[in-house]
């Protein structure tokens, strides 16, 4: 099974356990539009990687960690696409939840998301609670004020922005969560990781303050240009579009260097050079397939076995 088909499966059995058809049809129709078809699905892929890369002697931590992880971002997406803050009208190439089902449900989507995230390792840790307490006060810290998304989203309304720190709460966190959670997943000391995640997620953020930039709304499936007219900090603004690029290469360069010791080191670092190689398309000389090849050969060789 790959990490993709995993996470699926996961995120499947995550909703079949709550009964959300007993609740408002629109609502129960909301969150499922919320979260399939899904994105990338980065933020569990590098969590279940990390836990893998650790030993993944528990996988339905890993999985609680990595369904609750998603369910927080998805709600990140429904809230930051809300008229009060982007006012987005599509989003992974269809309409945003608000234009679809209406603002008050897209309110209480994203509301249900984060309740229903916390719920998912609530169960698994009074099954585990060595494990999945620190599960949970680790995406609490990623999520709340003041080194979580919502300060990351409230850096916005502030007059004068640290970029670094702007993008380490509004993007950084989910992936610090991500790296700390599958490492705590897997019975590790949860700060080591903490760099890694950090660097992965400033290089999503530079990344992403390029792509707003410099591509279209039919290539990136969201609107473009949205920094710019919201006056929002980016790199690009601050540093042009050649230097952002250079900042994206040293963040990316120091990435692989800051992965902790651990029995999957080598594999991981595979998979952190093959999401550089995602980030950096416009600019890569090497094939976006061959990111492909690189996280499927992990998955086939290394974290399943040839009898899986």
């Amino acid at each position: 099974m790959l990490l993709k088909a995993r996470i699926e499966m996961a995120m499947q059995q995550a909703l079949t356990g709550r009964p959300l058809h007993r609740g408002p049809p629109k609502l129960a129709a909301a969150l499922d539009y919320a979260l399939f078809p899904g994105g990338a699905r980065i933020r569990p892929t590098i969590c279940m990687s990390v836990a893998l890369a650790c030993g993944d002697d528990k996988p339905r931590l890993t999985d609680a960690a990595s369904v609750a992880l998603e369910m927080i971002h998805c709600a990140s997406l429904v809230h930051d696409d809300l008229p009060c803050f982007d006012d987005a009208d599509t989003r992974r190439r269809k309409p945003s939840l608000h234009r679809a089902f209406s603002e008050p449900l897209a309110v209480l989507s994203g509301d249900s998301l984060i309740v229903m995230a916390f719920d998912v390792l609530a169960h698994i840790a009074s099954q585990d609670p060595d494990r999945g307490i620190p599960l949970l006060l680790t995406l609490a810290k990623r999520t709340g004020v003041p080194y979580g998304i919502c300060s990351g989203q409230a850096w916005e309304t502030e007059e004068k922005i640290d970029l670094s720190a702007y993008h380490r709460a509004k993007t950084g966190a989910l992936f610090i969560a991500a790296t700390q959670m599958g490492a705590i997943a897997s019975g590790q000391d949860s700060e080591p990781w903490i760099e890694l995640g950090a660097r992965i997620g400033e290089a999503f953020q530079v990344a992403d303050d390029l792509h707003d930039a410099l591509q279209d709304e039919e290539t990136l499936g969201k609107p473009a240009g949205q920094d710019d007219l919201h006056g929002r900090p980016n790199a690009v603004a601050e540093f042009g579009v050649e230097g952002a690029i250079k900042r994206l290469t040293d963040i990316l360069g120091g990435a692989i260097s800051s992965i902790p010791s651990c029995p999957g080191e080598a594999q991981l670092a595979q998979v952190v050079r093959a999401y550089a190689e995602k980030l950096t398309p416009v600019f890569s000389s090497e094939p976006v397939n061959s990111t492909r090849n690189v996280l499927a050969s992990f998955e086939d060789k290394v974290i399943y076995g040839p009898d899986d």
